[in-house]
């Protein structure tokens, strides 16, 4: 709980900052955020080097310079990043990056959302899905596909804190405890 307050506080700091620079600085910085964030997370060691009290602030802030230049952050970002290293706060940049992120997607009117089905879609299709929930919506809408056999048919729509499901194995379960009860 306090991790997420204080990702959350960074995240909005950030934000505001960005919101001074304009809707341009707002994205270059969340898709570095984001590329930031998916590198913690596809490599463990440079993550734990980061988060390690056994190495000094002065190390970790040479890691992240090498890093940050790679993702061509810009200058705002760095000291951000160097604060985060002087106040002791890097192990909350991959909280940081995802609140950052809600944050952008809340600003530009984008939902995020994941549809599963029990088979593959056709591209054709999943076009359609996607304007179609577009129109219901009324928003912009990130969708990402899975793939689940054990739904059996139909689908899961997941958006936000939202979850539809009309799979097959949820009305066979609802079909179940309908007959348990004997109504």
């Amino acid at each position: 709980m306090i991790d997420t307050v204080v990702a959350r506080r960074y995240a909005n700091a950030i934000f505001a900052l960005g919101k001074k620079d304009g809707d341009e600085a707002l994205s270059a910085r969340g898709e570095c955020l984001a590329a930031l964030g998916e590198t913690l997370a596809a490599a463990p060691g440079l993550d734990l080097t980061l988060k390690s009290p056994v190495i000094g602030v002065e190390e970790k802030k040479a890691v992240l310079d090498k890093l940050l230049g790679k993702l061509k952050a810009d200058q705002t970002l760095r000291n951000f990043c160097f604060l985060l290293a002087d106040k002791e706060r890097l192990a909350f940049l991959r909280e940081i990056s995802a609140w950052y992120g809600k944050l952008l997607d809340e600003a530009k009117g984008i939902v995020r959302g994941q549809l599963v089905t029990a088979v593959k879609l056709p591209a054709d299709k999943k076009a359609k899905l996607k304007e179609s929930l577009e129109k219901k919506t009324g928003a912009a809408i990130e969708l990402t596909f899975a793939v689940d056999k054990d739904i059996l048919g139909g689908m899961v729509l997941k958006m936000g804190d939202r979850v539809l499901d009309a799979s097959l194995r949820a009305q066979l379960g609802i079909l179940r405890e309908t007959f348990k009860r004997g109504e």
